[in-house]
């Protein structure tokens, strides 16, 4: 890990400074590749997966320098992830087909949520005991939120944009304790884009019946 801290070191040299916080040149294009994979996701385009790919390597690098250690795994799981739901979207069907948008059943819901919480305070103790964070909990709580709203966006489930609102609003907080002001703005904005992805997969739902 510290070969890889050294020889991404030069990737954030600094490109202007804000509320104090220096903002990397590396913040700023993986901040735009992200906005640019939610636009593609809003609008239900396959695209979107590659950028999701490339932001993650970058973010990846950026939450290693800060020891955000948890958000750190989770690019490398979204990298896969990735891969896994730019394929679900093109051949994810039975009959190798794209999926459609769908909803899950309400007991699917509360299974999931349940799933995510009981996540949460094991990831934040394997956090406090085998690094040095000094935020675990923080870390841990969209750790697993974002990769519950990763699957069901994999799967085209509408219901990954209210787990992408909740997961936003907590990384504003743990990214404004961090002091990285670029990414908890971006968070904010990703939070209004899931809002409007909600509503926008929402209506091209076929019918109201739940779809698992």
């Amino acid at each position: 890990m510290n070969e890889l801290l050294a020889l991404s070191a030069p990737l954030l040299v600094t490109a202007f400074s804000w509320e104090g916080s220096a903002i990397s040149w590396l913040e700023i294009v993986a901040l735009l590749l992200a906005l640019a994979m939610v636009v593609c996701n809003l609008r239900v385009n396959p695209i979107g997966w590659p950028l999701a790919i490339a932001s993650s390597g970058l973010y990846g690098l950026l939450f290693l320098h800060s020891k955000l250690y948890g958000e750190a795994a989770l690019q490398l799981v979204f990298i896969v992830l990735g891969a896994w739901g730019w394929w679900q979207w093109l051949r994810g069907t039975a009959e190798g087909a794209r999926l459609q948008v769908r909803t899950l059943a309400p007991r699917q819901r509360w299974a999931t949520l349940a799933l995510t919480l009981a996540a949460w305070p094991l990831l934040g103790a394997t956090l406090a005991r085998i690094t040095d964070s000094d935020v675990p909990y923080l870390d841990a709580l969209p750790t697993v939120g974002s990769l519950t709203g990763q699957y069901l966006l994999g799967r085209k489930w509408v219901d990954n944009w209210p787990v992408w609102v909740a997961v936003n609003i907590v990384s504003v907080l743990l990214f404004a304790v961090k002091g990285l002001w670029l990414t908890a703005l971006l968070y904010a904005l990703f939070a209004l884009l899931a809002l409007l992805g909600w509503r926008a997969w929402a209506r091209m739902l076929p019918t109201a019946r739940p779809n698992a």
